[in-house]
């Protein structure tokens, strides 16, 4: 990486999890860190002062609309590129692989491997050259978030706005460039419950 985007990618995992006093405890922590990369994170200082001006309970209750109730932000990201598809168990199983790769033991917390928090910390404190490729390889899924959240006027736009600031090239306006960046058309398959979502973008090789 020409820059140690580390920092950034931790501070981002933990703001991408479910608010707690703990993550409430860390805001000057990573105030100060993200603080240090200079000029390079404005996207999640302005996201830590909306956390910082918001009880708790508010921040919980708005975490849980966005990502829990809705189905409209997952923060998974092979499900914006394979949907509920069956080829999607090959997919988490490469995700566990390129843990398994990094002779360190990954705690899932009971999560999929592709949760975004997940991959974020992995590439920040475990192997940060092999988290980056994940991120770089599921771009799409991160420009449709980051889309979605801000569509949504969602303050989570912002971190996803600072991840994606890190990847190589502009982010795409709108989801028709997301489609030119990937070049793909739909899946095949739904084995899901729900029919297949259009919004999905799948990615050939997956």
């Amino acid at each position: 990486m020409k820059r140690d985007h580390r920092v950034l990618y931790q501070a981002a995992s933990w703001c991408l999890s479910y608010p707690d006093t703990e993550f409430i405890g860390r805001i000057g922590l990573m105030r100060a860190a993200l603080a240090e990369q200079g000029r390079h994170t404005p996207q999640l200082t302005a996201f830590l002062s909306h956390v910082a001006g918001t009880d708790l309970q508010t921040l919980q209750r708005g975490y849980v609309d966005t990502f829990d109730l809705s189905k409209h932000h997952p923060l998974y990201l092979s499900y914006w590129t394979d949907g509920d598809t069956r080829r999607r168990g090959n997919v988490l199983a490469a995700f566990k692989q390129v843990y398994r790769d990094s002779d360190f033991l990954t705690n899932t917390h009971g999560e999929l491997p592709d949760f975004l928090p997940l991959v974020l910390e992995f590439a920040a404190i475990v192997d940060p050259e092999a988290g980056r490729g994940l991120l770089l390889k599921y771009r799409p899924s991160l420009e449709l978030l980051r889309l979605a959240l801000a569509e949504h006027r969602s303050p989570y736009a912002e971190v996803l706005t600072g991840v994606c600031a890190t990847l190589p090239g502009a982010s795409p306006l709108d989801r028709e460039a997301v489609q030119r960046m990937a070049g793909y058309g739909p899946p095949a398959e739904s084995v899901g419950l729900e029919p297949y979502d259009p919004r999905l973008l799948p990615l050939r090789g997956a």
